[in-house]
């Protein structure tokens, strides 16, 4: 029983609580912190209303008011806490921040997110890996990216290189929304956030120029580990894939972090992608407001104040935490794998299906929210059992796979598995 710190009072750090308050065996006291107070206010009123605990058990909540950015007040609320574990489960650009913090405390972290910086669309893992040797010479763990993807997608190869390949070849990761909230235009998780990704240029990762596709100009191409990454227009590259569950999407090849990291760890891997599905409104929302400047992310002046545009723009659209009520669908998110065991070529699919009305039966909640949240609870968990404890900074395939895909099945994201996939071409 452990004592944790969640920063964030959003649709995420909303189901990670509850489903911390689902296990009061794991998690004794919890203590909420956002730059809003009352929002953490909300989060445990809900808790408290659905009655969530076990046998008599019931996890303790407390809630206070925190600019994550500011490094000596972070510090001094952990100090007033004393948590085993801080949970960064608010916005990426305070990754950097929090880890410090946690440094000088003498206390580990758990993010849903690698860092970004605020005046830059660009995110990769190099400024949290450069934290690797102070916190292994603190003796601390640092477990990056621990929602769904990143996150499961990284457990899903850490389990599928564990249990069915010698070596595995190719990659594609695919994230299907098959739900529908009914808005002409809105995002499933942050929108500053959810913007900046999907407009930003796409990538994907090859080692092998036999797995490389002629669709992609060679200029294009940046080296980068054994391999290197080949850049692509945003939404250039489209594909049709049918989805169990949901149905035939169009998916489009956007660049993602969990890419960098598993092209490191993943023995003989030739070539990694990421593909993320967008309905046609979306997507013409999307160029609109690209092309009057909406999500630009530099500051312009508006009678005689300067402001963000995209940040402007968040501020217009529905709150993510908002669309559970109205969210119907699926969702299906997994990873398709190609190699090698014992000289013999194996295909191999491990997905999960999550369905928006159930979650926000559950928890309130929409299931993209949900597919985050409950990762980050069973990765909070898994530190705190001793499961995933590891001085250092690591990404979530560098831990034993197993005793996470058993938490899946039991917290409400169970994974399928199929041995003859329909390919991605």
């Amino acid at each position: 029983m452990a004592r944790v710190m969640l920063i964030g009072a959003g649709g995420v750090a909303g189901v990670a609580a509850a489903k911390m308050a689902q296990n009061p065996d794991v998690f004794q006291e919890v203590l909420i912190a956002s730059r809003t107070k009352e929002r953490c206010d909300a989060i445990v009123a809900d808790i408290a209303k659905r009655g969530f605990g076990r046998d008599g058990e019931r996890t303790a909540f407390t809630t206070a008011r925190l600019d994550a950015m500011d490094v000596a007040a972070t510090k001094a609320l952990i100090a007033a806490f004393r948590p085993e574990l801080v949970m960064n489960i608010a916005l990426p650009y305070q990754d950097l921040a929090i880890m410090d913090a946690c440094l000088e405390s003498g206390v580990s972290y758990l993010d849903t997110a690698n860092y970004e910086p605020p005046d830059d669309a660009h995110f990769e893992y190099s400024w949290q890996w450069a934290y690797r040797e102070r916190f292994e010479k603190a003796g601390l763990t640092a477990i990056l990216g621990c929602g769904f993807d990143p996150g499961v997608t990284q457990v899903f190869s850490a389990y599928a290189q564990k249990h069915y390949f010698d070596e595995i070849h190719t990659l594609d990761i695919l994230d299907c929304n098959g739900g529908d909230h009914g808005y002409p235009f809105a995002t499933n998780f942050n929108p500053e956030i959810n913007i900046r990704e999907v407009a930003a240029k796409g990538s994907y990762w090859v080692a092998d120029p036999a797995c490389d596709k002629p669709e992609v100009p060679v200029e294009n191409r940046k080296a980068f580990d054994k391999g290197w990454w080949v850049e692509t227009a945003p939404m250039a590259i489209k594909r049709e894939y049918v989805f169990d569950g949901v149905g035939p999407k169009d998916m489009y090849l956007l660049h993602h972090e969990e890419l960098e990291s598993l092209g490191c760890n993943l023995k003989g891997i030739k070539r990694i992608r990421f593909f993320m599905t967008f309905g046609q409104s979306y997507l013409t929302h999307l160029k609109c407001l690209e092309n009057i400047g909406m999500t630009r992310i530099d500051p312009v002046k508006f009678n005689g104040v300067e402001i963000v545009p995209i940040q402007f723009l968040k501020a217009l659209l529905p709150d993510p935490a908002s669309l559970g009520p109205r969210t119907k669908g699926k969702t299906n998110i997994g990873c398709i794998f190609e190699g090698v065991k014992d000289g013999k070529p194996v295909s191999y699919y491990v997905y999960n299906i999550c369905d928006h009305q159930e979650c926000y039966r559950e928890v309130g909640s929409q299931a993209i929210s949900y597919t985050t949240g409950v990762p980050a609870a069973i990765g909070a968990k898994m530190f705190l059992e001793g499961k995933w404890t590891k001085p250092g900074v690591h990404t979530c395939e560098e831990f034993d796979p197993d005793p996470f895909m058993a938490e899946l099945n039991r917290q409400g994201l169970p994974w399928k598995e199929s041995f003859d996939p329909v390919k991605v071409p």
